[in-house]
């Protein structure tokens, strides 16, 4: 039984290990969007490489995170937490010093691998580690620091991107790996689950990242119109189908599929799919209409993002309190609502855009938006399935949240009309950032209206989340006791 306090010396470096691990990961998220611009301008890319700069990372992060809190269980949770902060790293450290924006894309890939081995360990090493007396209140700062990391990364990577250059916003996640693995080694005892002895269902990882890779490619380079964009989009649907049929007939599957017999669960994550699909397209688009279009520089695009993050700090957990006694219903239907408001309200945000006038008001309408829903989302999840399953739940939503915000980069600027080209244009790309807007608001509706449809209350014995500070707002937490271990 973990027995470690978290008031004890072992408990604070514990604590501060776990930090540490996550905060390379929620920085490298948050920062990337900002520096896209300086990037295109000195590698000469195209709004394609671009978009996989972003979806590279996001595609083997969403393709291995299930996977990879598996092989903690099995080999040892702090061994390959370890692993990948050292992964991380080395993987940042190549982005860094990439020569073109092929390499770049490549390591932002190898970012990813380490990126779903770090981030479910980190919350799975708290969850092993500490006394259960504790275990809460060390989740609970676990969730607040890495909000107050999502808060400082626009800001830093703004600064950064302004200053030393976009580089250092990979090369500073290697001080803190070197800072960060020692602590680990030395602080955090091992622990696994002995008492997993199935196959790892490497089959259906494999087809679910392969089906997300070639329709995000088939996506991303539809422009183009070719032969190999038609063969790509008929095998991502083939591998997706195949990746059910395994799921199906597989005695240990990654995503057992009889969870979704539940009605709720499956709402829920509808919901999930379209809301978080609109807020990976407002957040890579935002970050470049404010710098190519308003003419921001890094250091004030990265600053004007962060009224929303605050919100999220500030009010998440009063809203996942207002939500209990409410019901998710009500929260899910007008949060939705309130970021399409403020989708809309971005179209404002034009050439010279002042940012009292334009800017603040979409993205204060926007936190409300998210503090509205993002904890009430969380917890429905929880509350939609049984205790045993919580984690299983939190699993398959994260997974969701993230594979809607690939989709969404690789789709949204197809989808609003923007040319390879389009960002080097202010013209061009403001034209195309308001139909994508427009977009995203509809996006957001359809969520708000299958969340006032489908959502009920959950019963009063419900599990309650975990992480009730909420401030990385593109992906929701992962939660509970077995939400790091592979799904199943």
């Amino acid at each position: 039984m973990p027995d470690v306090r978290l008031a004890s010396p072992q408990g604070k470096w514990i604590l501060l290990t776990t930090v540490l691990g996550s905060s390379m990961a929620t920085l490298d998220s948050t920062v990337i969007n900002v520096a896209l611009p300086r990037i295109g301008r000195d590698f000469d890319a195209s709004l394609a490489a671009l978009q996989w700069t972003v979806n590279a990372y996001m595609l083997t992060l969403a393709g291995l995170i299930l996977l990879g809190g598996s092989l903690g269980d099995r080999y040892g949770r702090r061994r390959v937490f370890v692993i990948g902060v050292v992964w991380f790293a080395a993987a940042s450290l190549l982005c860094g010093l990439a020569p073109n924006a092929g390499v770049l894309v490549a390591a932002r890939a190898l970012q990813g691998v380490g990126g779903a081995l770090l981030t479910p360990g980190s919350l799975a090493l708290i969850q092993a580690s500490f006394h259960h007396d504790d275990r809460s209140r060390a989740v609970g700062m676990w969730s607040g620091f890495g909000g107050i990391g999502a808060a400082v990364g626009p800001f830093l990577g703004g600064w950064l991107v302004d200053g030393p250059g976009w580089r250092w916003v990979f090369l500073l996640n290697v001080p803190l790996a070197l800072a960060c693995a020692p602590i680990a080694l030395r602080h955090v005892p091992e622990s696994g689950d002995g008492r997993k002895h199935g196959r790892f269902d490497v089959l259906g990882a494999a087809l679910g990242a392969l089906a997300l890779a070639l329709v995000t490619y088939a996506l991303i380079e539809a422009r183009s119109g070719s032969l190999v964009v038609v063969l790509a989009t008929v095998a991502g649907v083939a591998a997706g189908v195949a990746f059910v049929q395994v799921e199906k007939r597989s005695a240990d599957p990654m995503m057992p599929l009889d969870i979704f017999a539940s009605r709720q669960f499956t709402a829920v994550n509808l919901v999930t799919l379209c809301v978080y699909a609109a807020f990976g397209g407002f957040f890579f688009l935002t970050a470049l209409q404010l710098q190519v279009v308003a003419g921001y520089s890094a250091l004030q695009a990265g600053t004007a993002l962060l009224p929303t993050t605050v919100m999220m700090l500030l009010f998440s957990a009063r809203s996942g309190e207002l939500a209990q006694r409410i019901g998710p219903r009500i929260p899910l239907t007008v949060g939705p609502l309130l970021c399409a408001v403020a989708m809309l309200l971005m179209l404002r945000v034009g050439p010279d855009a002042s940012y009292l006038t334009d800017v603040l008001p979409a993205l204060l309408v926007m936190g409300a938006g998210l503090v509205s829903l993002v904890a009430p989302l969380t917890a429905t999840v929880l509350a939609s399935v049984e205790t045993a399953r919580a984690g299983l739940a939190s699993g398959i939503n994260n997974a969701a949240a993230r594979a809607a915000g690939l989709i969404a980069v690789a789709a949204l600027p197809l989808v609003a009309g923007m040319g390879e080209e389009s960002y080097r244009s202010p013209t061009a790309f403001d034209a195309a950032f308001g139909r994508a807007m427009v977009v995203c608001a509809g996006v957001l509706v359809v969520g708000s209206a299958l969340a006032f449809a489908t959502v009920r209350r959950p019963p009063p014995d419900c599990r309650l989340p975990e992480c009730r500070t909420h401030g990385w707002v593109t992906t929701p937490p992962l939660e509970g006791e077995r939400a790091r271990k592979r799904i199943g």
